[in-house]
């Protein structure tokens, strides 16, 4: 019996990246999306010429009626959920200055970064729970954050606080969860190829010429994806709680 990976937001980006990943790696995937598979056909293509054993299920994670509707669904379609990646996230519609911030960007951007994380996340630690232990873990928890958990970025703080909100999120569950053989972790990416960064690829362009990154590279959606392989592995089994930045050395303080 296959174990079931749920990866959140996988139709593109780092989240299809998860995907291919964990499916290379023997796992059945669950890939929560906004949309229909249709909506992706180079998603679809790159999952089938992988070979990916994948289940495809459209919801608005940020609807709670939604979200609850597409868990019961997974639930009901897999039997053995081992690992879940809360990789979904969304950038505010208009970035706006702090003192501009709207209440509506802010609920769209929580609803779907932090909200939505912390109950799916009680949802499926739940159903992990019925699992037997095997070598000490029941399933395992990897929330992907980024680097604006801790980073400001004043023209779009609705998104650095969603993000500092699952850094807290991976502390409290990892606590709740340790003694149920559940473990939680969090990866940081810095600035990472992807559709959400193609807006401003100059700026970061700059930045990575200026030095601001001590790896003087854009990093890929596979390099979140094998540090999400990493954490699903048993080689972390007396860990939780923990972190990976994966950010080219960006959290290094340097005078």
């Amino acid at each position: 019996m296959k174990t079931t990976a749920i990866v959140t937001g996988g139709s593109r980006g780092i989240g299809l990246a998860i995907a291919l990943e964990l499916g290379r790696h023997g796992y059945e995937i669950a890939i929560v999306a906004t949309r229909t598979e249709e909506s992706y056909p180079d998603s679809v293509s790159a999952l089938r010429e992988a070979g990916i054993d994948y289940a495809w299920y459209a919801a608005d994670i940020g609807d709670s009626a939604q979200r609850q509707a597409v868990l019961q669904e997974i639930f009901a379609n897999h039997t053995h959920i081992g690992v879940l990646v809360n990789n979904a996230g969304v950038a505010p519609r208009q970035r706006a200055d702090l003192l501009e911030m709207t209440e509506e960007s802010y609920d769209y951007v929580m609803n779907t970064n932090t909200k939505a994380n912390m109950f799916i996340t009680q949802a499926v630690a739940k159903h992990m729970m019925k699992n037997p232990p095997s070598q000490k873990k029941r399933g395992t928890i990897i929330n992907i954050s980024s680097c604006s958990a801790t980073v400001s970025s004043v023209n779009r703080g609705e998104y650095c606080v969603s993000k500092a909100g699952i850094a807290m999120l991976t502390t409290l569950y990892a606590d709740r969860l340790a003694a149920e053989g559940i473990f939680v972790y969090e990866i940081r990416p810095g600035v990472i190829r992807t559709d959400m960064t193609s807006t401003v690829e100059s700026k970061y362009d700059a930045l990575i010429a200026e030095g601001v990154f001590p790896i003087a590279r854009w990093g890929e959606a596979e390099d979140v994806a094998k540090a999400v392989r990493a954490y699903c592995s048993d080689d972390f089994n007396y860990s939780t709680g923990n972190y990976i930045d994966v950010d080219g050395g960006f959290h290094i303080r340097r005078l």
